[in-house]
């Protein structure tokens, strides 16, 4: 229920004790069915589908306009609710990016982000690629970015607290020069997702649910894997694929992206 409603009724009825039940349904959305799984896996192999046909689809002199047209396009094609962001150069070094109108180059990095809606579960992949060849600090930044998304894949297991994840892939861009803490990777290593895009647990320190001051991990929760490093003023890459806890570990919804030079290569 939206707050403005439950604030409606509390106010309507002040002789009503009003708890929340947020420790009741987030704790039963957190573990994900083999159906719901299903629905996020073809949400997840959609919005791959639709950036791949996006980006063989790009030159240079369109703008971020003429993407989004395409992006509508795609998704109306594969016949799922989508929308994705697209930012250009140094917009990529903005997390959360800009609605700024920005024009694609020769040699422009690019970076999309977003998904689509499958019975109601929701996909979040950001892909990161250049029109035309990287610079050699690009390659590396993107190498330090997929090690991060790998520590931190390798990390999530059952029982293991939610802050070691993001411990574990931060490690990796720190000890490569990106750091101290949140410098230059300046957000958490992802969040749940499901039903909402953003939804509970997260991978960060200090990540409190009001009533679990120690969060861990359990086979079925699903969350995104989201490192990355933004160079202010240059440029940005985040890789992000989403995953699902497993009894033994955890696994990718999606297959890694392989290169910046070739992100979609194993998409299928």
């Amino acid at each position: 229920m939206a707050f403005v409603f439950s604030e409606g009724i509390r106010e309507a009825n002040p002789h009503l004790k009003l708890v929340s039940a947020t420790p009741i349904t987030a704790g039963c959305r957190m573990i994900k069915s083999a159906h719901e799984l299903d629905c996020m896996r073809l949400a997840c192999r959609a919005t791959l589908l639709v950036y791949r046909a996006v980006a063989q689809s790009l030159h240079p002199g369109m703008t971020t306009a003429d993407v989004h047209q395409l992006i509508s396009a795609a998704y109306h094609r594969v016949g799922f609710e989508g929308e994705a962001s697209l930012n250009v150069d140094e917009y990529t070094a903005v997390p959360h990016g800009s609605r700024m109108p920005q024009t694609l180059g020769e040699g422009s990095i690019l970076m999309l982000d977003d998904g689509c809606s499958v019975e109601g579960y929701q996909s979040d992949i950001t892909r990161t690629f250049v029109l035309g060849k990287p610079s050699d600090k690009m390659l590396s930044v993107f190498d330090l970015v997929r090690r991060a998304q790998t520590a931190a894949l390798h990390a999530a297991r059952p029982g293991t607290p939610t802050a070691d994840v993001d411990a574990a892939a931060r490690k990796v861009i720190v000890d490569g020069g990106y750091g101290p803490g949140f410098k230059y990777f300046t957000h958490r290593v992802g969040h749940g997702i499901g039903l909402d895009g953003h939804e509970w647990p997260y991978f960060v320190h200090h990540n409190m649910y009001g009533w679990d001051l120690n969060p861990r991990l359990a086979a079925g929760m699903t969350l995104s894997d989201e490192p990355g490093i933004y160079i202010p003023g240059q440029f940005g890459i985040r890789l992000e694929d989403d995953l699902v806890v497993t009894e033994n570990g955890a696994e990718l919804l999606t297959p890694q992206c392989p290169s910046l030079e070739e992100p979609f290569a194993n998409v299928s």
